[in-house]
Order: C-alpha cells, then structure tokens, then sequence
C-alpha cells in the first residue's frame, strides 16, 4: 500500500491566509484562536521540550504573516502577477503609441511633399505670368512710324483684290454644288429587321403543311420569306418556326403576326422567337 500524505500545519496556514485576507480588507488584526477549556487542577504542563509552561499560539504571538511562511510567498506570488499584468499592459500601451507615431510621421511627410509640390508650381505659375504679361506689354507698344506706314498700305479706292474675292467665291459654289449632287446619287441605307416567328397549332392532329403553307402564302411589300422547320414542343404537339427579312419602314411586325393568327383553323398563337437589326 502507497503512504498516506499529511499536512501537520494545515490549521496554521489556513489561520494565517485568514490573517492576511482580513488585514489587506482593513479588519484589524486577525482573530485569536480561544484557549482550550481549563481543566480540574489548574494549566496543564507544558509538552516535551518546552520550558517554563505552555506556549502562546502561532496567532497570539504574530499579527501577520511570519516571513518565509506560506501567506508570504502567497503574498509575492500574486504581487509578482500583479506587477507583471500591469508590465503587459504598459507594454501594449506603448506598442500602440508607437504605431500611431509612426502614421503620424508617414502623414508628416506626405504634407510636406505635396506641400513642396504645391510651392514649386505657384513658382512656376508665377513665373509664366510674369513672362506673359511682359510679353504682353511689348506687343501692345507700337511706335509712330510703324503706324505711318499702316495707313500708307491702305488702299482706299480698292484694287484687285476684290476680283480675287469674287473669283474665290464661285470657286467655292461650283465645289459645294458638285458635293451636293455626287451625295444625292448615294444609295440610301434601307433599315430592315430579321424576325424568327413561333408558330404554334391547336393539338397534334393540326395539318402541319397547310399551317406552313398559309403562313407563306403571305404577301406585303417588303416581305422575303426565309427557312422554315418544325420543333417539338412536346405530347407529341410541334411547332412551326418561320425566318422572315421585313422592311422597317413598309412592314409591321405586329401586323404580320395578326395576319398569320387569322388562320384561325391551323394557328392558336404566333409569338416573336428572335428579332436582329440588319
């Protein structure tokens, strides 16, 4: 059999972390234990190895935890846990202060690049305005004798120049009359439309070929018919799919599709399966 394990001092521990408990709550001293009830004869002797009669408690003779006891080192312990949460708290404190310097110095030098940018174009502004308005100013100054010679090159009874106009003048109409006429002989773009009909019977009994047949027999100016064929819809019921070419300006789509459903004994409805601008 394994040795039983015994904690002789368990009373004294859990008296003196009472002890320490009370005095961090502010309650005084710790509570004494009561002396044991005197027996007949007066106090017992002391035990063995004990001089000059019994001993005070553990408790009566200190008022807190004796050092090197377990309340002190329980005591240090959470000092030390206390005092390392507070290390980390301060650590990730400054972390995050450094991280928001180091933004503000990035921002810091952005402001001061775009700010230097800033200065360098009003310079440049600056100077261009400068050019122009001393540019300005020397165009505008015109001597007396450069005016003299202006009026002496004006010609006041006219000359040639007016032949040449006139010239100039039916040159340019006899070019815009020839642009016209060779623009009339264009072709104009005829819009047309390609359309798919779905053309659908009663029941599976429908005379298929009359349906398609009466559908062609159609006619409208601006009317090409195209390919024809037969879907299954299904329950044995098909479809009649017919490619048409119309006009847009001589043909009516919605009309088409009305005369179509006029077939009344073969077509139940006609619907526009597709339609592409040609």
């Amino acid at each position: 059999m394994a040795p039983y394990t015994v904690w002789h001092n368990k009373t004294q521990c859990e008296d003196a972390e009472r002890a320490y408990y009370e005095k961090l709550a502010g309650g005084g001293a710790a509570k004494q234990p009561q002396p044991a009830a005197s027996q007949v004869g007066g106090p017992q002797p002391a035990a063995a190895g004990q001089v000059g009669g019994p001993q005070p408690a553990a408790a009566d003779q200190v008022g807190g935890p004796q050092p090197g006891s377990l309340a002190e080192q329980i005591a240090r312990a959470r000092q030390h846990i206390k005092n390392s949460l507070e290390a980390v708290e301060l650590v990730g404190e400054e972390k995050v202060l450094a991280a928001k310097f180091s933004s503000l110095e990035l921002e810091n030098k952005e402001l001061r690049k775009v700010t230097e940018d800033l200065k360098s174009l009003v310079v440049s502004l600056s100077t261009r305005v400068g050019k122009l308005e001393s540019g300005g100013a020397a165009t505008t100054t015109v001597t007396p004798a450069a005016a003299t010679e202006d009026d002496d090159d004006v010609d006041l009874f006219g000359s040639d120049d007016e032949e040449e106009d006139a010239e100039k003048a039916r040159i340019t109409a006899e070019r815009l009359k020839a642009y016209h006429e060779k623009k009339s002989k264009k072709p104009t773009v005829i819009a047309k439309t390609s359309v798919l009909f779905d053309v659908k019977p009663w029941a599976d009994d429908t005379d298929l070929d009359a349906m398609k047949a009466a559908c062609l027999g159609i006619e409208m100016e601006g009317l090409v018919w195209g390919a024809s064929k037969l879907v299954p819809v299904g329950y044995g019921i098909q479809k009649l799919q017919i490619m048409c070419t119309v006009e847009d300006e001589k043909v009516s789509i919605e009309e088409l599709g009305e005369k179509m459903e006029a077939f009344e004994e073969f077509v139940q409805s006609v619907d526009v399966a597709a339609m592409n601008k040609i």
